[in-house]
């Protein structure tokens, strides 16, 4: 029948713009019924962290409101995801589904099920690409084989056509005129129960809107700086898009277009080098999503099968002090105060309380990915398994094992002044730039001069980076020789 309803089914992608499900049910003619459902049992372990969920809250919210100012609004459901589809498609006498893809094993594993449940003749069903440059089955290389090396897959990607430019938000979308139950976004109990999130409320604003103007702001603003201010976390060197990028706030391909426009406009060299770096950080996003579908067991294994005999330590006391920000390196301290506070972190801080974790404590990588997956507002399958896993040097494109990052000379490097130290520990924001990094060098009179009781009110290192550096090196080996 002509101009029935299509449902569309939002899940990773809360957004108007540059959205291929919704404009396709546009394109359609009939009504359109956007609909989230929560189903966090059908995602396994990997449904959203306490931080994730704050996040998906507000982006409800947000999307509900979008939606209202072109004449329609959000269903919201909960339950069985394919129960809570076919009673849609009973109440409103829809015959077509759509959605853009989510990449995630268990995920993409649901959708396949509910796709087959739902193909039947007279009904629709169709998923696209609102989340990736370019689907991970396409990038193969010589051998028809996925990359496990970035360089060599970001090159064939720049080898292809450019992505699909953007499709524009629509101003109008055809609504049933039947009333359709529907939860709020309250109703999901996404926010916690005892309210944590101070610091994430006055840090972000999830809007769809907001990340088109942070975008350009950054883009008017310190794009041409990024090549040299992107590994500084004491200024402001990034975007901040991984949170609105995760949830789909906005899309790659809006992103890409947006810094290609001015590629194509600007000249200076410094400019256009600055930008390609840009650019090249969303290949590295489109880099995990391709060794997340070609290798899901990496969620939970190394890649590389030897390193699943590695000599792990299990040591709790000193797993809580680096999630707490308390294991006496500045730097580490810093990002994972940052991380609590903020529910983001600096990817050169990132790094360093990574192999902090791996290298120093020895401690599994898999829990820092569990951690972060808690806390993170941009926590991602994809890149926190890339991350963790290219850390402990057992992933595709891995940091070589003898890569033991130093958490003083580090901070020096990158955080020259200390501001960012400060900013994050003020019990020791009084010592002089050249102890901030290691105040357990400072004499007494330094210290008592700053106000810093080493072992009170700031934790002497709770291991040695020599010792530290002897004993992963050692462990390393062992995997090495095996």
């Amino acid at each position: 029948m002509k101009n029935q309803p299509t449902i569309v089914w939002f899940r990773q992608d809360l957004r108007l713009d540059d959205n291929p499900a919704l404009l396709a049910a546009i394109e359609r003619g009939g009504p359109v019924i956007p609909v989230y459902i929560w189903s966090p049992r059908e995602e396994s372990r990997w449904s959203p962290g306490g931080a994730g969920r704050w996040w998906l809250h507000h982006s409800l919210v947000a999307l509900d409101k979008q939606l209202r100012r072109i004449g329609s609004h959000l269903v919201v459901r909960k339950g069985n995801t394919l129960t809570n589809i076919k009673e849609l498609v009973r109440e409103t006498g829809a015959n077509a589904v759509f959605w853009n893809r989510c990449y995630e094993p268990d995920v993409m594993k649901r959708d396949r099920r509910i796709e087959n449940a739902l193909e039947k003749p007279g009904m629709v069903v169709r998923a696209f690409n609102g989340s990736l440059l370019y689907e991970p089955w396409n990038i193969l290389n010589k051998q028809g084989k996925p990359f496990r090396v970035f360089t060599a897959f970001w090159k064939t990607c720049l080898s292809l056509d450019e992505p699909e430019k953007p499709c524009s938000p629509p101003s109008s979308l055809p609504a049933v005129k039947k009333r359709l139950k529907s939860l709020l976004p309250k109703d999901l109990v996404l926010l916690p129960r005892l309210d944590w999130a101070a610091g994430i409320r006055s840090t972000w604003k999830v809007d769809e809107q907001f990340a088109r103007e942070q975008l350009s702001a950054f883009i008017k603003e310190h794009l041409s700086e990024y090549q040299s201010d992107r590994d500084r976390p004491d200024l402001m060197g990034t975007s901040r898009m991984s949170p609105y990028l995760h949830w789909g706030q906005i899309s790659p391909r809006r992103i890409w277009y947006m810094i290609a426009q001015k590629i194509k406009n600007k000249r200076g060299t410094k400019f256009r080098s600055s930008a390609h770096a840009y650019l090249r950080q969303l290949g590295w996003r489109e880099f995990a999503y391709h060794l997340l579908y070609h290798y899901p067991h990496t969620t939970e294994r190394p890649l590389y099968e030897a390193f699943s005999n590695f000599p792990w330590a299990r040591n709790m006391r000193a797993l809580r002090a680096w999630q707490r920000g308390r294991t006496g390196y500045p730097m580490v301290d810093a990002g994972m105060r940052e991380l609590w506070h903020t529910g983001w972190m600096h990817n050169r801080v990132r790094m360093i309380v990574a192999s902090f974790l791996v290298k120093h404590l020895l401690i599994p990588w898999q829990e820092g990915a569990k951690w972060f997956w808690d806390t993170l507002v941009d926590a991602d399958l994809a890149n926190n398994t890339l991350g963790w896993q290219w850390s402990a040097g057992c992933g595709a494109d891995a940091a070589p094992y003898f890569r033991i990052f130093n958490p003083v000379t580090q901070g020096y490097k990158f955080d020259p002044e200390g501001d960012y130290v400060r900013q994050w520990i003020p019990e020791i924001g009084k010592l002089p730039n050249k102890l901030i990094h290691e105040p357990w060098t400072a004499d007494s009179a330094s210290l008592a001069d700053a106000g810093v009781k080493l072992g009170r009110t700031y934790p002497r290192p709770i291991i040695d980076h020599a010792d530290a550096r002897e004993r992963a090196l050692a462990a390393y080996q062992r995997i090495k020789k095996n």
